[in-house]
């Protein structure tokens, strides 16, 4: 085990959303999660094979909590790791290169062992987003492993990127070596809002101050991945 004077400032460079770990992951909430899987990727051992791992399933299933959780159990084993949503990314690519500095950007993304992509399907991506994915990906393949998140089926990725060939480029190189693991389940946020709305009705009416109960309004429903139309395919 490293020291934790490094593990903290590899984590910090890896640019988390969350401080994730897999030890608060709900496997008994969410028991479509294979836990043995979760863990074998958390031990590191796809990196020395330069793997690649999709993460499909709904929105709020926890698929961005286990990403960044193996993220950090492998820094802790040494590897450098780095997280990005998709959005910022192609951001990224769009601002250096109005700025002349292109190449800059794609070694940000081509250097670290584990690169971690994420919401892949959570909006539309900007004009050549396709490009700079699939220049990631290309270059990345047989090499260092990526781990993307998605909550769309593959055949929707040429919609979210405006390329349906640049789709289909990018999906031939990933997924020659990527590992497909269904995360479905209800939704960790809609549990959290029936537990926190819950809270608030069974809350003592006294001192004398009482707050208005603000009636939440319903999660409208997501479409599910289909992983295993996935799996056929790839």
């Amino acid at each position: 085990m490293r020291g934790n004077r490094k593990i903290d400032r590899d984590a910090r460079r890896a640019n988390f959303r969350d401080e994730s770990q897999l030890k608060d992951f709900g496997f008994s909430f969410n028991r479509s999660v294979d836990r043995a899987r979760v863990f074998d990727l958390a031990s590191g051992h796809f990196l020395s094979g330069a793997k690649d791992v999709l993460m499909c399933g709904p929105l709020g299933t926890g698929k961005s909590h286990v990403a960044q959780a193996i993220g950090h159990a492998v820094i802790r084993i040494g590897a450098v790791v780095f997280y990005q949503s998709i959005f910022d990314v192609v951001q990224d690519f769009l601002h250096d290169e109005a700025m002349g500095g292109e190449e800059k950007v794609l070694t940000k993304y081509l250097k670290p062992d584990l690169l971690i992509i994420d919401d892949m399907g959570i909006k539309q991506l900007p004009k050549r987003s396709g490009e700079y994915l699939f220049e990631i990906i290309m270059r990345r393949h047989e090499v260092r492993s990526v781990m993307m998140t998605t909550n769309r089926p593959l055949e929707d990725w040429g919609k979210l990127i405006g390329d349906v060939p640049g789709a289909s480029a990018i999906l031939d190189w990933f997924m020659q070596s990527a590992e497909i693991m269904k995360i479905a389940g209800r939704s960790y946020r809609l549990k959290n809002a029936e537990k926190s709305s819950k809270g608030t009705r069974d809350a003592p009416r006294w001192p004398l101050f009482k707050r208005p109960v603000t009636k939440r309004s319903q999660m409208s429903r997501v479409a599910f991945c289909d992983c295993e139309r996935m799996e056929k395919k790839s």
